[in-house]
């Protein structure tokens, strides 16, 4: 009785194709409109970025998405936020910052 239980549940979680992990980036300087980095869609407003995606391992799509961007302030993933420590390598490969501003018009 049970054997037939347990192979169903085996077969549910092979079968079961991975869940989208949800990722949100507050920008030290804001950006808008959308941003690839890495296998990432970033729909970028001025309050953060916001994208979904496959892929496992957050500290490298958070080091790609602060190449293009320069340094992130906070970086969540599913709503857990990074800590410290893991916000200070992602910053690490950010895009420099110039210190050049748009001349106001």
């Amino acid at each position: 009785m049970l054997r037939p239980t347990l192979i169903l549940s085996a077969l549910t979680l092979v079968a079961s194709p991975a869940m989208a992990a949800s990722y949100s980036a507050k920008l030290a300087t804001p950006a808008s409109g959308r941003i690839v980095a890495r296998e990432i869609n970033w729909a970028c407003g001025p309050e953060a970025c916001e994208g979904a995606t496959d892929d496992s391992r957050p500290p490298v799509l958070c080091q790609a998405l602060a190449k293009q961007v320069g340094r992130i302030d906070s970086f969540l993933v599913d709503g857990r936020p990074f800590t410290s420590d893991e916000l200070t390598r992602c910053n690490a490969m950010a895009k420099p910052d110039t210190g050049k501003k748009l001349a106001a018009q």
